[in-house]
């Protein structure tokens, strides 16, 4: 009986793992690409009861103890990059005040939390040059404007369908647009953002919807949007950065594409997952809130700050240009098949 049970244990992890291998855009099928983490746990837990348990070995508990290993390769794959024991993508930068630093963080307020005053504290604490919010609607406009006379430079889009936006800004802000890339209720933020030493830098604010049985039922609009952001970066040639909650995790497909196709690094490959959400739930956090930035900067420091009430934790980014190139290892890079999955991603959303 162990045996049989062992065994469809197995199957129905393989079936776990090699779901999100495909190209499907059903919500379900993308929901597998985040918890790889608690996949591999899961899986590293059962191959140890297996081989503690079974001592009389049969087809059964081989075939079994064969696909569990394969399935904790595979999710170990996807996410290894985001742990100390994977190079390092963007070099470290030493802390200085000589203009070119970048001090920016993230927050995903959850538009019914209504503790303002936690986020409010953490902005004093930490001094951020430019915070960006998302999920803020009226009610979180009125109480962020009492940053303006440190934060004079701002972007307001509220909303009270969880994808409001607001941007307080130290630092000049020029060329700003709202845009709706793929949703008309869905906003991105593009601006520069001027630094002290004077250099622009190219900022994309984002927020695409995820895939669920309550929003979109398939991962296009989102996945569609990454893919024309990413698109309007490319051929940017001074220093850019992505920032936002994209509804997706650091290791999907995605996220890759995104990547591959934009050109941009990610810090935390080699660093650590910094999961952002969910906040109230220890054994269920994944990386939903994301910074992604040019070859132009280093990276001086990234916090996952303390939580205020909503259910994603900030993120404080601290970059700054660096004299040359600051990659360590070359990000990826598309081929053939990338273009061709992103042209199939956006013709798909737009018809």
């Amino acid at each position: 009986m162990f045996e049989i049970i062992y065994l469809s244990l197995a199957v129905l992890l393989l079936v776990l793992t090699l779901a999100p291998l495909s190209w499907s855009q059903v919500w379900w099928v993308r929901g597998l690409d985040f918890p790889r983490f608690q996949l591999s746990v899961l899986l590293g837990a059962l191959l140890i009861v297996g081989l503690i348990v079974i001592r009389d070995w049969s087809s059964h508990t081989a075939v079994a103890l064969g696909i569990l290993i394969g399935c904790l390769v595979c999710q170990l794959w996807w996410v290894l990059p985001y742990t100390f024991l994977f190079p390092r993508e963007v070099e470290d930068v030493a802390e200085g005040s000589d203009g070119t630093h970048l001090r920016i963080m993230t927050a995903n307020v959850l538009m019914p939390n209504h503790n303002s005053g936690g986020l409010l504290h953490l902005v004093r604490d930490f001094t951020p040059d430019v915070l960006v919010t998302l999920e803020s609607d009226s009610w979180w406009q009125e109480r962020l404007d009492v940053l303006e006379p440190d934060y004079p430079y701002t972007v307001k889009v509220p909303l009270d369908n969880l994808y409001g936006m607001h941007v307080y800004s130290r630092l000049p802000l020029s060329d700003v647009s709202v845009e709706y890339l793929i949703e008309d209720d869905k906003p991105s933020v593009h601006c520069f953002i001027e630094l002290p030493c004077g250099q622009k830098v190219k900022a994309h604010f984002v927020h695409p919807a995820p895939p669920s049985p309550t929003e979109n039922e398939e991962s296009k609009e989102r996945d569609a949007e990454l893919v024309l952001v990413a698109r309007r970066v490319e051929p940017e040639k001074f220093p850019t950065l992505v920032t936002g909650d994209l509804n997706d995790v650091a290791w999907s497909r995605t996220t890759l594409l995104f990547r591959k196709m934009s050109g941009l690094l990610d810090p935390r490959v080699g660093r650590g997952m910094f999961n952002t959400f969910h906040a109230e739930y220890w054994f269920a956090r994944w990386p939903l809130d994301h910074i992604f930035h040019s070859h132009h900067f280093g990276l001086v420091s990234m916090t996952r700050l303390p939580g205020f009430g909503s259910d994603h934790f900030p993120l404080l980014t601290e970059l700054a240009l660096a004299p040359g190139d600051s990659s360590i290892n070359n990000g990826p890079s598309p081929d053939e098949d990338d273009k061709e999955a992103a042209d199939e991603i956006v013709n798909k959303a737009m018809a």
